[in-house]
């Protein structure tokens, strides 16, 4: 079996995830910094171990070509507020 066969379960098992709690979540944390906010301890958390999920999901997005998108957009969707987070800690201090 390939390794795109193999790989369905945990992609199907990580959009769920995806959909159902981290792009919620981080779509409201991204609307917070927008507005000039900070971090707070429990975003900031959230953040890190979605980022960390993030690198080990990595592996089944490159071998699965059809989630490099998706991929790429929520790697920068999570560049975008890291930026904008940090520059509203510069400008609150």
């Amino acid at each position: 079996m390939s390794d795109q066969a193999d790989d369905a379960g945990t992609i199907q098992a990580l959009l769920e995830r995806l959909v159902k709690f981290r792009l919620p979540r981080t779509l409201e944390i991204k609307k917070r910094i927008d507005s000039g906010e900070r971090l707070s301890d429990s975003e900031l958390e959230f953040l890190k171990k979605a980022l960390r999920d993030a690198q080990e999901a990595e592996k089944f997005v490159v071998r699965n070509p059809e989630f490099h998108t998706l991929g790429a957009r929520i790697v920068q969707l999570y560049g975008e507020i890291i930026i904008k987070a940090t520059e509203n800690e510069k400008g609150g201090q």
